[in-house]
């Protein structure tokens, strides 16, 4: 016999009082039928302030615009005079909490497969965060671009799943161009500062401003420093700029190898004859690769999702995200184990990717330390024969590039530069002309950082 309407609802009604703090208490994913602001797994904060306008009305914009125009100065012509009273530093300041250690779904988007931060998509939050920081600084008149990585460094592993505070201010400026420092830490309890210990990651990233219409560079305000702190953080920004000028001017595109290079190219390939004489004893170790098989490429469409707040191109953390990610492909795929982010060095947006082009990306071992030819001034052996327990620095470097779909027009996009460390013994191999060059280029920037660290080591404290 069917129960009654009066049991079956006071049934449900008691169930409903039972069962609702249970899911609650369980789960608290938002429900809603208007979705939240979010395109591209952005931290949804830095996201609204990064794109301010749905794809569909922007597009439809550009297609009605009689002028012709494409991007921000179709959409919102900026205007024509521009404040450039000096600004403070702690003007531009920016901080933003992401609650991961509250909120299990927003964690969903932040964790990788053995429940460790997925670093590509901090990267992306990070370039979010830098552009957020420029335009307190310059004002919403100027078209800014990423222009650098200068170096990101992971200072304590992220082991916890706590809510991360993003922080960034800049830190220089030039003419056109800013210097910003950002950092990744543990968020501190209210009132309480971050603390050292708490700091995971540091980074610098170049930041130039342009005019919305011609693309030019623009004079931005410059800083007004109050304290010696802030003096003493800006005189090291200069010393980047002076540091990133030089390296520019010393490039391998401009200048021949010096003589130890030159001296250990040889030497190299001096090794490569020695390994395929029949006559010679000397074979190549199962350790040692050629860096020609240690490519990986990959190729996609640049979807509006990833546009940037002008509209019609990529931004830069989408850039990093999918660079990272696969040069630790790559770093695995060579190892054959999984790979230690240490740091990403200085790296460059060289062209604008924009929105409904193909980005293809080839990621190349280009050196690895300990070397597999020691060069006059190196410190470490090489170590050939390896030992147990022995751990190896990978560098990885990932060339972009972008192709217009409907002309063919093929342009670099960037260069960017990995290093991890693998708990094994292995090396790469240069073979080509090209390939050497990649080598010394990528040695080159191995001795900066073991040099930066021996002066910060110097330091009194």
């Amino acid at each position: 016999m069917p129960p009654s309407p009066a049991i079956t609802r006071r049934t449900i009604s008691h169930l409903r009082r039972c069962i609702r703090p249970r899911l609650v208490a369980v789960s608290r994913r938002p429900f809603s039928l208007s979705p939240p602001h979010r395109t591209d797994g952005v931290f949804r904060e830095l996201t609204a302030q990064r794109v301010g306008q749905p794809w569909i009305e922007a597009l439809r914009a550009q297609q009605n615009d009689p002028s012709g125009q494409s991007g921000a100065a179709a959409v919102s012509p900026p205007p024509k005079e521009r404040d450039l009273a000096p600004k403070r530093m702690k003007d531009s300041y920016h901080s933003v909490v992401i609650p991961l250690g509250r909120d299990p779904w927003l964690l969903d988007t932040y964790a990788n497969s053995s429940g460790h931060i997925r670093l590509g998509t901090l990267f992306m939050d990070l370039d979010a965060l830098s552009g957020v920081v420029a335009y307190k600084h310059t004002g919403d008149s100027v078209t800014t671009v990423t222009a650098a990585f200068d170096r990101i460094t992971i200072n304590h592993a992220l082991n916890d799943t706590c809510d991360l505070e993003l922080s960034g201010m800049v830190t220089h400026t030039g003419k056109s161009s800013m210097e910003i420092s950002l950092q990744v830490a543990k968020a501190p309890k209210e009132g309480e500062a971050v603390k050292p210990e708490d700091i995971m990651i540091t980074c610098q990233c170049t930041m130039v401003s342009l005019d919305p219409a011609t693309k030019k560079p623009v004079e931005i305000p410059h800083l007004l420093l109050e304290t010696a702190e802030e003096k003493r953080i800006f005189a090291q920004g200069e010393k980047n700029s002076h540091e990133r000028k030089a390296l520019a001017k010393r490039s391998l595109l401009r200048q021949t190898p010096d003589d130890e290079e030159s001296d250990l190219i040889h030497s190299i390939w001096q090794r490569q004859l020695r390994y395929h004489d029949p006559n010679d004893a000397l074979r190549k170790p199962e350790s040692v690769h050629s860096m020609e098989s240690t490519r990986l490429n990959t190729a996609s469409i640049m979807q509006p999702q990833y546009r940037n707040r002008h509209q019609f191109m990529v931004f830069g953390g989408y850039l990093l995200k999918q660079t990272f990610e696969l040069a630790f492909c790559c770093a695995a795929s060579f190892s054959r184990t999984r790979p230690s982010f240490l740091s990403l060095d200085p790296s460059t947006f060289q062209n604008p990717v924009p929105v409904g082009s193909v980005l293809y990306l080839t990621a190349t071992v280009v050196y690895t330390d300990p070397p597999v030819v020691q060069g006059a001034s190196d410190h470490n052996d090489s170590g050939e024969s390896g030992a147990a327990g022995h751990r190896t620095r990978v560098q990885v470097r990932v060339d972009s590039k972008v192709r217009n779909v409907e002309h063919g027009e093929t342009k670099p996009t960037g260069q960017f530069n990995y290093t991890f460390t693998v708990d094994k013994d292995i090396k790469v191999m240069p073979r080509t002309y090209s390939e050497f060059m990649m080598y010394i280029d990528a040695r080159r920037r191995v001795r900066r950082v073991v040099k930066s660290i021996e002066e910060a080591e110097a330091k009194p404290t």
